[in-house]
This record gives structure tokens, C-alpha cells and sequence, in this order.
């Protein structure tokens, strides 16, 4: 009988389906296959054929192929041979290069240090750049290519190369980025609409004290000095240059008043007479935008003034209007949600374009009509993106996209008929379809990414909203349960933060944005929780400016809300709660920690911030003011007076060669733990600059994993 009992349950077994086993994900492929092996399909370099209706970048069979948009027959192929043939130094290229089309029948491409730019498939000219070049840019006529070379601008040709620039003083720096990048400045050099002039920041640092790096893995160690100017000690200095391409002469725009205010959102005319500058205070609570004579560098006017109680941080230039070149459309946050305007040349606003309690997040140009505007919002919810029309009389705007919710990027051809919709959402890896204009329907599905992650095991995901502190205001929040969850045991939290502005990081993206670390921790029976505080970006200006002078305050506020939420739940060990953060979320981390020392149990800050004195002068003196006019609000948010009521266990990681939170706020933690006699933990990695990159970022999330396993 026992025999039987056992023959029949082994045929019972054997008769039942076989069940497919998921893997789950190892700590590398959380890391780096995120970018690699598990990372969905995409199109290269996929764009519109100026002024076609044709489309660039499809991979077929090695080659990069342009395609029909409405039947996608192809077109052209352009394969590794097509290459060779044009030029005898492109006979040992190993793989088709991206090329960027210029207009309907000239694209160019680069390949080793030189610019290639072919026409009706043959070679027409090339450009050789420097060694040592930093940036470059191509002027409107495809002739002439600026660059910043060492610390001065240079402006190359076929024929050869013009030195615009001859500085040689220390400090002084031509054609490159300023204000620490803030301000959505990008670049430093900027051609005019005729190709003929080509105006450039130049920057004067030399007022500002150095800031000592050393790279220990030379021999013997280096000394690598970088200008940083600290909140509330001497800035830079930035005036803009035009060089005039027919007489080879330069003058500078005569901006005046305080040296340190900020040139910001360089925008030419569209005839190139004039420049325009959004020029914003150091106290960053006034803005300008003035307009100059790029002839002989005077001010003409001020076409609009603006002010703001907290501060004012203008992040886009203007946008002339294709036909009607005397009037400009403006975007901007002024009525506490960033959109779009129409002024006059005079600065006159004519209409507001957009409005309503969401943001627009990206603007993509008006039609050859200018009967619509087109852009990227938040009308949907703070966590999707989706595309847009805006009728520019009726005022009436339009969904473009049919998806429900979703991130939405567009990719609109010359006349604004159709776009590339490149889309995903919690549950799309990554589709790239073809959109009708007039129709809003899908014509052509260019990709349809695979679902990497279909194999693998992970926790169930879910997102959810709470009320911020003030008990107002919609948070939203993302939590993954751990690997077979059971209701009936508890489980540790780790709450993974950032908090501050300029970031978000709850969206409606594949698995909701979720970092797959967070995936991994679930996997070792963690919850995993994530929420956006009032401080951080895309929800207007009230929900992010409440932290002014006052960071940490209400955005630990908002965090220990989420707490709360955690503690209501029968499933939570409210005992076992950690967090981790980088940067302004290194911050929070020690933020929540001290100031909540019974409630986490254990914490990872990673380059946080410690003593806001020690920021930069362009994002900490927005949100603090300098700390001669804030001391209290300084002293509250500095790290160092509350390590004393640390309970938990703490440990601070920094780069070695970080220029952006530099060491020195950790050490000034450390410092202050030896003398209170107080144990954290610490760890350097020596070559790492603000983010540790690459295959060293696995040692660092393995370092933080077996920080939360050990002491969690």
C-alpha cells in the first residue's frame, strides 16, 4: 500500500505542466544590466530627414537605413561600405558611425578628431578638430564650427582654424559653461541666425579662491585645484563676447551693475542685431531680460521685469516665431506653474498659451502657420508626460497621444504632421510608434521593446498617494513588497530618498522608475518605499519653494508621513527601518536619521551634503541665501549640530575626487564624531568623482546592500 500511495503521487507529479522558473536578479545585472543585457531595445539616433517625411536610424541587417514614414520601404541604406568609399581615411572604419542630417540631402558624421559632411552621397567637405577640444557646435549654414579649446574659443573651417580668444591669465575661461551649469545653461558658445557672428561666455574666476583635490593613485599623490565658490564668499565673473566671422574683431556686451549677478538663457534675434540675457540678481529674487546691440555691445532695454519673494530660476530661452520674427514666445513659472506665453518684440505680453495647475516639462516649436504650439506636460498627472497641441487663438489644447497616462517623448517632423512617439509606462518597457497630427492615431509601430525583466522574479510593485505634511497636498509614493510576500509576517522597510528639486522619482515609467536595487533588496526581504516630498520638482512653484531657507524642514516632514503610512500597516516591523540617499539625498538620509533617531535603525549617505556653507553659491544661496542672511537656517540644516542625537548605525560613503558635494562635508562629520566619541562608519572611493560609475558602482551597491543586511 505504501508503494502504491508512492507510485501514484510520483505519477501525479510527472503528469502536471511543467512550470517555466523565473530567475531572480543578481546584484550586476541590477547595476550594470540595467544598462546592458536587461536594458529594452531602442532605436539609435532615430530623427526626421530635414524637411522630409522620411525617417533616419532603422537598424537592418547592420546597416542604418532611411525609411518612407507611411509604408517604411526603404528609402536609402547606408551600410560600413558606403562609408569607406568616401574617403581613404574612412577605409578602416569597424562600424557605421551616427550621422545627424543637416537637410534634405546633407548629413554629417564624425570619426577620428574629424567632421565628415556628405552630400547626394558623396563626400563635400571636411573639418579636422583639435585635440584637446572640449565642445563644439555647428554654425546654421553647416560651415564653420566653433569649439572651446584650453580656455579659449577657436573657430574652424575647411580652410583651417581661427583663434577668436588669446587669454592667458589663470581664470579667465572662453566659450564654456558658467554658473555651474545652473540656470539650464548648457553650453558656452552660441551662433547667430546668419552664421555670421557667434557669441560666447567668457568667465573670470579668478577672484575665486581654489579648492584643493588630491588624486591619490598617482605617484607620487596630485594636487588637482578647481574653482569653487562657496555660498556667501566671492563669485565669478561673466561678461558675453561677439566675434563678428567678416571682421575678425570681438566686442563685449556692456551688462554692468554687479559683477556677480547671473547672465543666463542667451537667446539672437532672429535677423542676429540683437542679443537677449535673462540677468537674475545673486540674491536670485529678480530677474531682467535685457536686450543688446551686437554691434557696438549697449544696452538697449529691459523687456521684462520680474520678481519673487523667494527666488526666480529662468531655465529657457526665448522662442522667436518662425513667420511673425517680432514676436517671441516665453516659458516660464511666473504664474506658479511653468508655461508658455506670447509677448511682442517689446516685451507686451500678448496671450498666455497654457495654463492650469500642471507644468509644461518640454516646448517643441510652433508650425509653419503658427496656428499651434506643441508641447510635453503634466495635464494628466505629475507622474505621466504626454503631447500636446495648443491652438494659439482658440487657446483650446489638445491631446495628441492616445495612450492613457505613460512618459511621452516626441519627435515631430519640419511641419509638425507627425511625430515619433518614443513611450513607456509601468507596464511598456519601450514602444517607438509613428502618430498622425490630424488623425491622433498610430500609423506604423517602429519597435516594440521585449519585456527584459518577463523571466525574472520580483517583488509586486505599487504606487499610491499620502498627504504631505501640512496635510494639503497629494504625495506620491511607490512601494515593493518583498519575493512571496505573506501578509501575516512582518517585514523591514528601507526607504530610498532624494527629496530635493530638480528631481523626481516616482513617475509612471517601466515598473514606475523604480531603481532595480530597490528590486534586489525586495528580493532579500525587504519593503522597498519611495516618495516625493514637497521640495522636489514638477508640481509647481509653491510645492517645491516651501523649502526655502529652510532645507531638510519640510522635507523631512513630508518623509516621516510616509513613515506613519508604513507604521499603519500589520505587515511593517516598525523596528527595522532604514534609508538611503545620494547627494541632496545623502542629506536627507542624515536629515531623517537625527531627527528621527527612533525611528531608523540604520542609514547609508551617499556625497551628502552636511554644511550648506560649503555649497555652491548658484543652487545653495536660491534655496538658503547667503549665510549672512540666514544664519539661523544654516546652523538648523547643518548636519553637524544634530549628530548628537544619532542612535542608529551610519554610514557616510564619498568620492575622493568629488568637485560637486565636496569631501570635506564628510569630514567635517567625521570630525565631529570623534569628538563626541561617537562611532560611524565611512568609506572612500579614491578616483570616484560625485557619482561612482561603471563597474565600481557594483562594489558600492554591494557595499551598501551588505550594510543593510548586516545591521537591518
Amino acid at each position: 500500500m505504501k508503494f502504491l500511495r508512492l507510485f501514484f503521487v510520483s505519477m501525479i507529479i510527472y503528469s502536471m505542466p511543467v512550470m517555466a522558473q523565473k530567475d531572480t536578479l543578481t546584484l550586476d545585472e541590477c547595476i550594470v544590466g540595467r544598462y546592458t543585457n536587461l536594458y529594452p531595445s531602442y532605436l539609435s539616433n532615430i530623427q526626421w530627414v530635414k524637411g522630409s517625411d522620411r525617417l533616419y536610424s532603422v537598424k537592418e541587417s547592420g546597416a542604418q537605413v532611411v525609411k518612407d514614414s507611411r509604408s517604411l520601404k526603404v528609402k536609402q541604406k547606408f551600410t560600413l561600405d558606403f562609408f569607406k568609399s568616401l574617403d581613404n581615411d574612412l577605409s578602416k572604419i569597424k562600424q557605421v558611425p551616427s550621422i545627424q542630417w543637416i537637410d534634405n540631402d546633407t548629413f554629417k558624421f564624425s570619426y577620428h578628431g574629424t567632421y565628415y559632411f556628405v552630400n547626394d552621397n558623396k563626400l563635400d567637405y571636411t573639418i579636422n578638430l583639435p585635440k584637446g577640444m572640449d565642445d563644439n557646435f555647428l554654425s546654421k549654414d553647416h560651415q564653420k564650427i566653433a569649439c572651446s579649446l584650453g580656455n579659449n574659443v577657436w573657430v574652424l573651417t575647411k580652410e583651417g582654424k581661427k583663434q577668436v580668444t588669446s587669454f592667458e591669465k589663470k581664470g579667465i575661461v572662453c566659450g564654456k559653461t558658467v554658473h555651474r551649469n545652473e540656470f539650464g545653461i548648457e553650453k558656452g558658445l552660441f551662433w547667430a541666425p546668419n552664421s555670421m557672428k557667434l557669441a560666447f561666455y567668457k568667465k573670470d574666476e579668478s577672484m575665486v579662491a581654489d579648492y584643493t583635490l588630491v588624486d591619490m593613485m598617482s605617484e607620487p599623490q596630485k594636487r588637482v585645484d578647481i574653482k569653487y565658490p562657496m555660498a556667501g564668499r566671492k563669485s565669478h565673473h561673466v561678461t558675453v563676447g561677439v566675434y563678428d566671422i567678416t571682421s575678425g574683431k570681438t566686442i563685449y556686451l556692456k551688462t554692468g551693475g554687479d559683477p556677480e549677478h547671473y547672465l543666463t538663457n542667451i537667446t539672437w534675434s532672429p535677423d542676429a542685431k540683437y542679443i537677449y540675457i535673462a540677468e537674475v540678481n545673486r540674491g536670485q529674487n529678480k530677474l531682467n531680460w535685457n536686450r543688446y546691440d551686437v554691434t557696438t555691445g549697449e544696452k538697449l532695454n529691459t523687456i521684462i521685469s520680474e520678481s519673487d519673494d523667494r527666488y526666480i530660476e529662468p531655465l529657457h530661452p526665448l522662442y522667436f516665431m518662425p513667420k511673425s520674427s517680432n514676436k517671441f514666445i516665453r516659458w516660464t513659472r511666473k504664474d506658479g506653474y511653468f508655461h508658455l506665453y506670447m509677448y511682442d518684440k517689446n516685451g507686451k505680453q500678448l496671450t498666455q498659451l497654457t495654463s492650469g495647475e500642471w507644468e509644461v516639462t518640454a516646448f517643441y516649436g510652433v508650425d509653419r502657420n503658427e496656428k499651434y504650439a506643441f508641447f510635453q506636460a503634466t495635464k494628466e498627472s505629475p507622474m505621466a508626460r504626454n503631447i500636446y497641441r495648443v491652438n494659439m487663438k482658440s487657446l483650446k489644447v489638445d491631446k495628441l497621444d492616445d495612450i492613457p497616462m505613460g512618459w511621452h517623448n516626441a519627435l515631430f517632423n519640419t511641419n509638425y504632421s507627425q511625430f515619433i512617439d518614443v513611450y513607456e509606462r509601468h507596464d511598456i518597457p519601450r514602444k517607438v510608434e509613428i502618430l498622425s497630427v490630424s488623425t491622433r492615431k498610430r500609423t506604423k509601430v517602429l519597435l516594440k521593446a521585449e519585456d527584459t525583466l518577463a523571466k525574472k522574479e520580483i517583488g509586486e510593485e505599487s504606487v499610491f498617494t499620502i498627504k504631505s505634511g501640512d496635510g494639503n497636498t497629494d504625495l506620491y509614493c511607490r512601494m515593493i513588497k518583498p519575493l512571496n510576500f505573506d501578509p501575516n509576517k512582518k517585514y523591514p522597510v528601507i526607504v530610498y530618498v532624494y527629496g530635493g528639486p530638480h528631481a523626481q522619482l516616482v513617475q509612471d515609467r517601466w515598473h514606475y522608475s523604480a531603481r532595480w536595487w530597490q528590486f534586489y533588496m525586495a528580493q532579500q526581504g525587504y519593503i522597498a518605499f519611495t516618495l516625493d516630498n514637497r521640495g522636489s520638482s514638477n508640481r509647481g512653484k509653491e510645492f517645491e519653494q516651501v523649502i526655502h531657507r529652510n532645507l531638510g524642514i519640510h522635507e523631512t516632514e513630508d518623509q516621516m508621513k510616509g513613515i506613519e503610512y508604513l507604521k499603519s500597516l500589520s505587515y511593517v516591523d516598525d523596528s527595522r527601518i532604514g534609508v538611503h540617499g545620494w547627494s541632496f539625498g545623502g542629506f536627507m538620509t542624515m536629515n531623517l536619521m537625527f531627527r528621527h533617531p527612533e525611528v531608523f535603525k540604520v542609514g547609508v549617505s551617499g556625497g551628502g551634503v552636511v554644511d550648506w556653507s560649503l555649497y555652491e553659491i548658484m543652487y545653495g544661496e536660491r534655496y538658503m541665501d547667503r549665510p549672512q542672511e540666514n544664519p539661523e537656517g544654516y546652523k538648523e540644516c547643518n548636519m553637524v549640530n544634530h549628530l548628537k542625537d544619532l542612535k542608529g548605525d551610519l554610514l557616510l560613503i564619498h568620492g575622493a575626487m568629488d568637485s560637486t558635494v565636496v569631501m570635506q562635508h564628510s569630514y567635517k562629520m567625521l570630525r565631529e564624531s570623534i569628538k563626541q566619541s561617537r562611532q560611524i562608519d565611512y568609506f572612500v572611493y579614491p578616483t570616484a568623482p560625485h557619482n561612482v560609475r561603471g563597474y565600481d558602482r557594483i562594489h558600492l551597491m554591494r557595499k551598501v546592500s551588505d550594510y543593510f543586511l548586516k545591521n537591518l
